[in-house]
């Protein structure tokens, strides 16, 4: 059959249980990589309402799933960058874990419901995310700091509108 729809990589791998424990890389872009969550002036990300919002949420996380362990992470004008830990030894009941997915999904979806209620009705996530299985300690020092680099980096990053005309 012939059509013209991309053929589009999988996200995630088939073969791999995300809710397994380990710790993830994730990246959640804004749709449209619209610019609402604040700015970067002199390589400092000064986050909005609503990036606070996105703040809040992701600390949600940790708050509400017991096995839920947050390292580093950032919020940028148009998306947000995270390492998320799910660490199975901090259950102490039959609760089932939720996965990767799963645990995203509930971010971008009680992120979105709070921003709306705010009156921008027009958020959205962008469909999925980005995820990155970190497999060693160098591979999480590496992330650890693109992380912690990202807002120094957003005047060259390829996400920032302003460089599109260059």
């Amino acid at each position: 059959m012939n059509n013209n729809f991309p053929i589009r990589k999988l996200n995630r791998l088939t073969e791999y249980d995300y809710s397994n424990g380990g710790y993830y890389f994730v990246t959640i872009c804004t749709l449209g990589k619209e610019h609402y969550f604040g700015k970067v002036e002199k390589e400092i990300m000064i986050k909005n309402d609503f990036g606070n919002i996105i703040e809040k949420q992701w600390l949600w996380l940790h708050q509400n799933y017991q096995y839920v362990e947050l390292d580093y992470y950032v919020v940028m004008p148009n998306h947000f960058h995270g390492i998320i830990i799910i660490d199975s030894s901090l259950i102490t009941s039959d609760i089932k874990i939720k996965s990767l997915s799963e645990l995203i999904g509930a971010f971008k979806t009680t992120s979105s419901k709070i921003i709306h209620r705010t009156g921008l009705e027009v958020f959205h996530w962008q469909k999925s995310f980005y995820d990155r299985i970190i497999r060693n300690e160098i591979e999480l020092l590496k992330i650890r700091q693109y992380i912690e680099n990202n807002p120094l980096k957003w005047e060259i990053e390829k996400n920032n509108p302003s460089n599109l005309l260059m």
